[in-house]
């Protein structure tokens, strides 16, 4: 195969935080068109790293869950980005106590998982394994994995992971909140949408570190009725003691109102970054 016909191929992809069987799996493969490939990388800033250098034409990545709040990594990773997101979507999250089938009764003597899956199930770790050790790793693919080697271990992952390392579900729907739901973002280089008439758009704002800074960016939204979904902050990494704020509203950046609420930010803050107008899902 030529480097021409590897590098199309390879475009055609849809880069996700893996390895097989993570619930950002799952999330891709409900983006990915029939003619795209899945793409796991090593970790989250891999994903931008890949769309970036044009390895693949779509990163899937979470940005916020329901029980545990914005994932920093992302939100880092998007005030470094050029990339613009398209789409969004958001994927139902049932955790799942996962053992090797050989395992025996009471022979468990370390739980892992990702840090936010063991946050999200703290309730029901600590009223069913509050001696076991619990142990954060990079993805809950990675804890199926683990258990799959290892009978002493226990991941808490999904329904994916469970057969994918051929685990065996000891207790499932284990999320403290069974409404447990994480919201994904979909970048891409070229972030170009059309209005749908039910958008969404998000912005990075860097404020100036002075009283009402706050007041005076939400005024605009208030002004001309634009519906905020999400505010955050972040330590911005260019000063000691700024801020940044991450902010989600309903519309598009070719609205009219968005228009003139963009007009009056300008005037009233350091820098605006836009990250994308999208299709607004249904969460």
């Amino acid at each position: 195969m030529s480097d021409s016909v590897s590098e199309a191929a390879a475009n055609l992809a849809v880069a996700f935080l893996g390895p097989t069987g993570t619930f950002s799996h799952e999330a891709a493969s409900r983006c990915a068109g029939e003619t795209m490939s899945l793409q796991p990388v090593a970790s989250i800033d891999d994903v931008f790293l890949a769309v970036e250098a044009g390895n693949a034409e779509l990163g899937v990545v979470p940005v916020e869950n329901s029980t545990e709040g914005a994932v920093n990594t992302t939100q880092d990773c998007l005030v470094e980005t050029s990339l613009r997101t398209i789409a969004e979507l958001y994927l139902p999250i049932q955790h799942n106590f996962l053992v090797n089938p050989v395992a025996e009764p009471g022979q468990i003597r370390r739980i892992v998982s990702h840090k936010q899956s063991l946050g999200q199930c703290r309730l029901w770790l600590r009223e069913h394994f509050p001696a076991i050790e619990c142990q954060d790793v990079a993805s809950n693919a990675e804890a199926a994995r683990m258990a799959a080697s290892d009978p002493d271990t226990a991941a808490i992952a999904g329904e994916l992971a469970a057969s994918t390392y051929q685990l065996k579900i000891l207790h499932a729907g284990i999320q403290d909140r069974k409404n447990n739901t994480t919201r994904f973002l979909v970048l891409s280089r070229d972030g170009k949408t059309s209005s749908t008439g039910c958008d969404k758009t998000s912005i990075l704002v860097y404020a100036e570190n002075k009283p009402g800074a706050l007041f005076r960016i939400l005024a605009p939204f208030d002004k001309y009725q634009v519906s905020l979904t999400r505010i955050e902050t972040r330590p911005a990494r260019d000063g000691v003691w700024s801020y940044v704020f991450f902010i989600d509203f309903e519309g598009h950046m070719d609205d009219p109102a968005v228009r003139q609420v963009f007009s009056e930010l300008t005037q009233c803050t350091v820098k605006i970054k836009n990250l994308g107008s999208y299709p607004r899902a249904i969460g």
